[in-house]
């Protein structure tokens, strides 16, 4: 029984075995077929597209009626090697479209113009009164402390007779004349200084220990000894407030073209033999527009300010130049009396609009002038 048992199981296993072999066989022989079909559909493809004869873009007339002059290497253009692959992008149209979204600082640049614009046209309008000038009633007495909106004063006078609106408007343009002047000097100083700061080598221990030793100078302290040793005047405060003013925006701009002045395109250039100049003027400073910006829209409420705090103590502009400092100098002790807190509130409030439009429009500007919202 064994042996049969035995006997049966090996036949079957011997037979499906040889079942297994031929399926798998068969399967096989059904892939390479397929296989070396479409080998051979694609060597037939390549072969009719090789067999194909190309065909010139010019004909040999064509070709023969060009002249020597085309193959002539073209003139360097500074304006087309720059050319970027989107023609028609404007940086500064960008720049001005993107802040023009802004609401809030649209709103401001109009406030903001029509105070420069009122401030520069109010001596000639009619009306207007002498900032300088005492008024007096029919006894000779000095109208001192009217209130606003009395006997013609739109905004009253102050304690000697003088009238409050045209000193808040002569005020104006004085504080913004010094801060305009203050600005614009430390930006071309700053901007000056910390190019070659940053971009030349040679230069970066020079200007570094000159940085220190200016910088350990307190300004305040500064501003006092000249105010002392000047006669006073907006010339005075505008020396005194110049003199180190500059040095934050040197090492601002120092920093950052430190950090962008050894990137590809920087390099590149150096290797390519384009000059220095061109270097700071065309892939430097351009890409710091944004940050400029806004370090000049501080400086401007920061230079009025330091003028506030000057004349506050007494070592500002002499008592015939009106300024915003002056007048809440003058204002401050009528704090205590109701009736006349006017004199300190009205030119507090040019200061603060000042100072908040300058503020809000240059960040606001700032944003609007980096490439990356453009997009």
């Amino acid at each position: 029984i064994a042996r049969i048992i035995y006997k049966n199981v090996k036949e079957g296993l011997l037979t499906g075995a040889v079942g297994v072999g031929q399926f798998l066989q068969d399967g096989l022989h059904d892939h390479l077929a397929h296989f070396a079909q479409g080998v051979q559909g694609v060597v037939s493809q390549l072969q009719n597209e090789l067999s194909i004869e190309e065909k010139d873009d010019l004909t040999p007339e064509e070709i023969a009626s060009l002249s020597a002059d085309e193959f002539l290497p073209k003139a360097f253009d500074a304006k087309n090697a720059e050319s970027v692959g989107y023609s028609n992008y404007s940086y500064w149209r960008c720049t001005f479209q993107a802040f023009w979204k802004n609401k809030m600082a649209r709103f401001l640049l109009i406030a903001l113009v029509a105070l420069l614009a009122f401030t520069i046209i109010q001596p000639f309008l009619p009306g207007q009164k002498d900032p300088l000038l005492i008024h007096n009633n029919d006894w000779g007495l000095p109208l001192n402390n009217v209130p606003p909106g009395t006997a013609g004063f739109i905004l009253g006078t102050n304690s000697i007779g003088q009238d409050l609106w045209s000193r808040i408007w002569s005020g104006t343009r004085t504080s913004l004349f010094i801060g305009f002047s203050v600005a614009l000097v430390e930006a071309v100083v700053g901007i000056l200084i910390g190019v070659l700061w940053g971009y030349v080598r040679k230069l970066d221990f020079f200007f570094t220990e000159l940085y220190n030793v200016l910088d350990n100078i307190p300004q305040t302290l500064l501003l006092i000894l000249i105010s002392y040793v000047l006669k006073p005047g907006v010339s005075t405060i505008i020396f005194a407030l110049c003199l180190t003013g500059w040095l934050g925006m040197a090492r601002f701009i120092r920093n950052q073209i430190i950090i962008i002045r050894d990137r590809d395109y920087n390099l590149a250039s150096r290797c390519l033999g384009i000059p220095t100049s061109r270097i700071i003027f065309k892939n430097l400073l351009p890409y710091l527009v944004s940050v400029i910006t806004l370090r000049m829209a501080l400086s401007i409420p920061g230079a009025i300010g330091s003028e506030v705090f000057i004349t506050y103590i007494g070592l500002g502009l002499p008592p015939d130049t009106p300024s915003l400092g002056s007048l809440a100098n003058a204002g401050r002790d009528k704090m205590t009396i109701a009736i006349l807190r006017y004199q300190l509130l009205i030119p507090s409030a040019f200061l603060a609009l000042i100072t908040i439009c300058f503020y809000l429009i240059g960040n606001a500007f700032a944003d609007a002038a980096d490439p990356r919202n453009h997009v």
